[in-house]
């Protein structure tokens, strides 16, 4: 496709890399113009959980077309928005009372800083300060690249992006160095922390421990922190967990959701909060309403794949499928974890990843397009960070499948250890 006017997400196309064509999709496969099936290794970015082209989102989504494709959410509403609103609150905390609807996992996040703020103005006590932890990534509009680590992704965009405040990565042997740096920044009364919880993604699938995550609620706990979750990514089981929260008991104030949302299919994010957060913006002045909405808002379409996507936790053994994966992919990590050319392999719920090569590596490092290339050659989606490999299928990908991701991985562990 090298003359297609296509400006491509996350590509430099000053390297001809190849850009395959695809035409369909089924299950954990995808398939290409020229006949090719490709392995869905990450859930084709993180967000197909079911598989693709599932019958009942696919059916919901045709149903609804015939209905109602779009009406404005301002002042108006649908049965697709309300049947979700309610079924989320159903399904998520209890302490989690309003739903606010938006388009992507960066638009979430950009609700949640709003709302944050607007809690602490609307008080008549306004904070500006944000809170965020080392590596992390919440997207790419201005406020989630605020919130993210500073460096490659963002470093040409400085100018547009508000300070925060850094706590370190709660790396194994120094999480009480996490701790008490989140208690001094707290004493000097931020607005806000927000966090991924129990693994970082796009920051190379960094883990930390379960207890950290609740020391770190309770720290925001006592110094009347907001708490921001960042579920986009860790939502919807990744993690093992319908939320990564819940390995923690923690319930945030604020909670982010995107991605396997509709499991996959099409855009839609919620952004969930206390019902102190939303009394904060509840009142007879038209001034303290919250100012944020998109053309797209609680679009039809996206809710009744969502609605299906809830029936299908609901009714069908999701949980069991997610164990079951998680099952599978330690099983063939273990196997690789002795070789020399790989380091720290680890793994949380139905994401496994590992390093390979020497040094800490970097997303720039010249192993990433290698391997990408690599993959690409044996009919694998998979996208490394850097030199990190990550394998984040969907919960109905199948052994063989399976078995040629950790086969190529185990491939490329030997070519990078003879190159």
């Amino acid at each position: 496709m090298s003359d297609s006017p296509i400006w491509h997400p996350f590509t430099q196309h000053g390297l001809g890399e190849e850009i395959p064509l695809v035409t369909r999709a089924e299950g954990a496969a995808l398939h290409t113009s020229d006949g090719r099936r490709i392995v869905d290794g990450i859930s084709s970015w993180w967000v197909t959980t079911h598989g693709h082209c599932h019958p009942r989102i696919m059916a919901a989504i045709a149903a609804q077309t015939e209905k109602l494709d779009q009406i404005i959410f301002a002042g108006w509403t649908h049965e697709p928005a309300e049947t979700l609103a309610r079924g989320l609150v159903e399904i998520m905390p209890a302490a989690l009372t309003r739903i606010f609807f938006s388009d992507s996992g960066s638009t979430s996040v950009e609700v949640a800083l709003k709302m944050a703020l607007g809690y602490w103005a609307n008080r008549g006590a306004p904070r500006g300060r944000i809170l965020v932890l080392q590596h992390s990534y919440h997207g790419d509009t201005i406020g989630a690249m605020s919130v993210g680590a500073r460096g490659v992704f963002n470093q040409a965009y400085t100018p547009l992006l508000f300070d925060v405040g850094t706590v370190p990565f709660p790396a194994a042997g120094q999480e009480q160095a996490t701790l008490d740096a989140l208690e001094a920044a707290c004493r000097e009364h931020p607005a806000a922390f927000i966090v991924e919880p129990l693994i970082l993604g796009a920051g190379g699938m960094l883990i930390y421990p379960a207890r950290v995550l609740a020391e770190m609620r309770a720290i925001c706990a006592r110094h009347d922190v907001i708490f921001i979750a960042d579920e986009v990514m860790t939502g919807w089981g990744r993690t093992g967990t319908l939320l990564a929260c819940e390995q923690a008991d923690v319930v945030p104030d604020i909670l982010c959701l995107s991605k396997g949302l509709t499991g996959g299919a099409v855009p839609l994010a919620v952004t969930l909060a206390t019902e102190a957060i939303y009394a904060a913006h509840l009142s007879t002045d038209r001034a303290r309403m919250f100012f944020h909405s998109s053309s797209y808002t609680a679009n039809p379409i996206a809710c009744a794949a969502a609605n299906a996507n809830l029936a299908i936790w609901r009714e069908e053994p999701v949980q069991e499928r997610v164990a079951d994966l998680g099952v599978r992919q330690r099983g063939r990590l273990a196997a690789l974890a002795g070789h020399p050319a790989v380091r720290n392999a680890r793994s949380i719920g139905t994401i496994a990843a590992l390093e390979l090569g020497s040094g800490e590596g970097s997303y720039l490092s010249q192993l990433g397009p290698k391997l990408l290339g690599f993959f690409r050659e044996r009919d694998l989606l998979i996208r490394p960070l850097g030199n990190t490999i990550y394998v984040m299928p969907p919960y109905c990908i199948g052994d063989d499948d399976l078995d040629a991701i950790y086969a190529a991985i185990a491939e490329a562990s030997s070519w990078l250890e003879m190159s």
